[in-house]
Order: C-alpha cells, then structure tokens, then sequence
C-alpha cells in the first residue's frame, strides 16, 4: 500500500450490464492516482434510478467476472449484503471504517450524476467520509445549478495533490481518463434487439449473458 495513508476509491453503480468504459476508468484511475484499492460497488435498491431488472447477484457475478484477477480492482458486494436502499453515504461509512481515518477515500462519479448530487441522501455529510471525483461523459451537459454550486464551491480544488493531502471533503474535476461514449442502456437495448455486444465488454461477461439468457440473446 502507499507509503503513509492509503488510498481507496468507491466506483458505484447498477453496471447493468458491467462493460468497458467502466473498466476502462477504473483502471486508469488506479494507475494515474497510484491507488491502491479501487472498490466497485453493485448498488441493491439504487435509491435514484428505476430498479434494474436484472438481479444484484446478476450483475455481482458479471462484476466478478469482468474483473477476473485485474490487480487493485474489488468487486464489492457490501450494498447488496445490506439491507434498504444502497445509500453511498452508508457506503462510504463502512469502507471509512475498513481502511482507518487518514486513509485518503474518495468516491468516483460521472458528471451526470454529479450533477444531481444536491439531490442525493444527506449530500453534504458525503464530505465528512471522502473526496468526491467528478471524471467527464462525453455525452453529459453542464447544468447551472445554486444548490449543488453551494454544496460544492468552498470544496473544489484543481489538482489531484491538493485533494490528497487530506482524508476527505475536496471535489476535483478529473477529466483526463479515457472518453468512451459506451452506456448500459445502449448495450441493453443491442441485446435486446439481438445484435452483438462483441468488444463492449469482457468476453465471459458476454458468454454469461447468453447462457443466462439476460437483456436478450447475446448474437455473434
């Protein structure tokens, strides 16, 4: 692990299903923020989104087998062991509690859903547990908002050093990982019309898909 403090990232979502712009992320966020665990955490009941249809352990084991043995990448199934809505801040408490107090803890999330975090469960106590990365979309649009602007402003810094240098409570902008316009609903909706997902995710990840006979059949 890191010298002193380790360093920890929360990458949440549905990923129904997991494909490779989320790897893809993950990966790259590891390596340029030399971090040592990067937690991807299937959300149960996502309290902000439609339920997804496909089972949590589904899409658990479609985790698993993206990551396969990916070094410093954890599919993470804490939401889906606990009980009500997958609160991130209930999320951010327990990896809090599992990595110490000076451990440097940040969650990760796509600017859409940045973009709603005024809306989110208890946003501004998400700040007394960790940093908040906002890496780009290609297809996202800012949105001028006051209370998110008021949630956010005093918290913002301009370098990956000066969110470091302390456990929790920056935002950062991070817009240098990898721009895929690559979503789940798009490669549901490909299942569904029964078109190839070929190289839009892991192939035994396609292969599950297929035998378990979810979104649709998975074509050549």
């Amino acid at each position: 692990m890191s010298e002193h403090n380790p360093r920890v990232a929360m990458f949440g979502g549905t990923f129904n299903p997991i494909h490779i712009a989320h790897l893809r992320a993950a990966v790259e966020l590891r390596d340029a923020l030399s971090l040592d665990a990067v937690h991807m955490v299937p959300a149960h009941l996502p309290p902000h989104r439609s339920a997804p249809g496909v089972s949590s352990g589904d899409r658990l084991r479609m985790l698993k087998l993206a990551l396969a043995d990916t070094p410093g990448l954890i599919a993470d199934d804490r939401e889906i062991r606990r009980d009500g809505p997958s609160w991130s801040l209930d999320t951010l408490k327990s990896l809090r509690e599992q990595y110490g107090e000076t451990a440097r803890l940040l969650m990760v999330l796509g600017r859409d859903a940045f973009l709603k975090l005024h809306e989110w469960h208890e946003p501004a106590a998400l700040f007394d547990y960790a940093h908040i990365l906002v890496i780009g979309r290609p297809e996202s649009q800012e949105l001028q908002c006051q209370v998110l602007e008021d949630l956010v402003e005093s918290r913002r810094v301009d370098s990956v050093e000066a969110m470091m240098a302390a456990p929790f409570g920056r935002v950062l902008d991070y817009d240098q990982t990898t721009a895929m316009a690559v979503s789940a609903t798009a490669i549901r909706q490909t299942l569904a019309a029964g078109r190839s997902v070929r190289y839009l995710m892991p192939s035994a990840v396609e292969a599950f898909i297929s035998e378990h006979g979810l979104y649709g059949e998975a074509a050549d």
